[in-house]
């Protein structure tokens, strides 16, 4: 197996890692150093903060969230599905078995949703 084609890459990566290690290297030797109360402080757009750091969330938040990642997730498998798909033949065995796989995947992710709106997950009362 020839790898020269590699070497290229690999003398970019090695420069790219060498670059970063050295910029972190003088920026902790030449770098200003000040320690401060102020320093630990968060930013909030130049205004005092007001509280504390550890606010409560409530946990509708997250799930949306996370049911938004799934959903998201599954229109990212899609994308590609559809490039590949359209370079099939049409009505072979293949495009049919794909076909099949695609739509058992899009059935289960209606069933997900259809039980998350259900169980009440995208109510915001």
């Amino acid at each position: 197996m020839n790898l020269d084609p590699y070497i290229p890459i690999g003398v970019i990566l090695l420069m790219a890692i060498g670059f970063v290690i050295a910029n972190i290297i003088l920026s902790t030797i030449l770098g200003p150093r000040r320690e401060g109360s102020i320093k630990g402080i968060a930013y909030e757009s130049g205004m005092d903060p007001i509280g504390t750091t550890r606010k409560k969330f409530n946990v509708r938040f997250y799930i949306m969230a996370m049911t938004f990642l799934v959903f998201d997730v599954e229109i990212i498998f899609l994308y590609p599905w559809a490039l590949t798909y359209t370079q099939l033949e049409p009505g072979s065995a293949d495009s049919a078995l794909f076909l099949g796989r695609i739509l058992f995947f899009i059935a289960t992710s209606v069933i997900a949703y259809v039980y998350a709106w259900r169980k009440g997950v995208f109510r915001w009362d």
